[in-house]
């Protein structure tokens, strides 16, 4: 194995509740009692998105978990539309506490905003509640085209798709710099076969429709002063200003939402954070290209956590 001290991993799918009567779906591979790294998605994906980076922690030594976001995949959607970064931050804290071992967060776009908060944002005087941190393609300040992009795409087909093959050609016009899969199977993962408006099943992106007005508005695309954009990144900041444990900022090489520019401004006003860039990957690190992505995570956890 190409990152691996142990060959063997162990599969399991759980649940946790992190509000009463409310449940987030994982995936987990590993010993449970080994080191922990929590893997979070990014707006509109699923815990299927990290390819085969869970599995090669495990082979690594580590207990890797891949979850779902509230109102993604298999985890529960809120009635009441509650899919504020509060939420989701006090989730992930509600999760790690759960675990045997204090975990690593590797968040990715939505994912790492989460993690900068929960970990950012802990209450005063209070002990770090993760022993390490990598932000996958996100930063407090964003390129606006490339957010704009995003949501052209995630706007662009909530009617759903009439099979799998149409959705496919719908991430290739996305993601015209990855090589189209040989099969769907992956890409099924993320959509759900359900009826539609006129009686006809259709694939639809597993995600609550409910969470896309928040997201624009967190982005700032719906005022034209910028001002919401302006709070939410000197959130971020702070945030990141607060951190006491190592962190790293993985960007990808032709991202078009985290620029070189945007990496600079970063490490120049918080100089505690490491960074490294994937040649050939965009905003979806992870997906366009895992191997270089899994040996840059665990090469950092290896350097940064060797004496937890």
């Amino acid at each position: 194995m190409p990152f691996g001290i142990s060959l063997v991993y162990a599969f399991a799918s759980m649940t946790f509740e992190t509000e009463p009567g409310f449940f987030l779906t994982a995936d987990s591979w590993g010993d449970p009692t080994h080191r922990s790294v929590i893997l979070l998605h990014g707006g509109g994906q699923t815990r299927h998105s990290w390819g085969n980076t869970a599995k090669l922690l495990a082979d690594s030594g580590w207990y890797a978990l891949a979850l779902d976001a509230r109102g993604h995949g298999d985890s529960d959607w809120s009635v009441e539309g509650h899919y504020g970064i509060d939420y989701l931050a006090s989730d992930l804290r509600a999760v790690s506490a759960q675990l045997a071992r204090k975990p690593a967060w590797v968040g990715a776009s939505m994912g790492g905003m989460t993690a900068l908060i929960a970990e950012g944002e802990r209450l005063p005087g209070t002990e770090s509640i993760c022993t390490a941190i990598v932000l996958v393609d996100i930063a407090p300040r964003s390129e606006q085209k490339g957010i704009e992009r995003i949501f052209a795409f995630m706007s662009g087909n909530q009617d759903g798709f009439a099979s799998l093959d149409e959705a496919a050609e719908a991430v290739a016009a996305y993601l015209p710099h990855r090589p189209r899969p040989s099969d769907n199977n992956r890409l099924e993962k993320n959509l759900r076969l359900r009826k539609g408006a006129d009686g006809k099943s259709r694939y639809y992106w597993h995600w609550d429709p409910k969470m896309l007005a928040l997201w624009r508005q967190n982005a700032g695309l719906d005022r034209a002063d910028g001002s919401q954009q302006t709070q939410n990144e000197a959130r971020l900041y702070r945030a990141a200003h607060a951190l006491a444990v190592p962190t790293l900022i993985v960007r990808g090489g032709i991202s078009d939402v985290v620029s070189e520019k945007v990496v600079a401004e970063f490490l120049e006003a918080v100089p505690h954070v490491h960074s490294v860039s994937v040649a050939d990957a965009g905003h979806m690190v992870a997906g366009d290209s895992n191997h270089a992505f899994t040996r840059a995570v665990i090469n950092f956890l290896r350097s940064e956590l060797a004496n937890e």
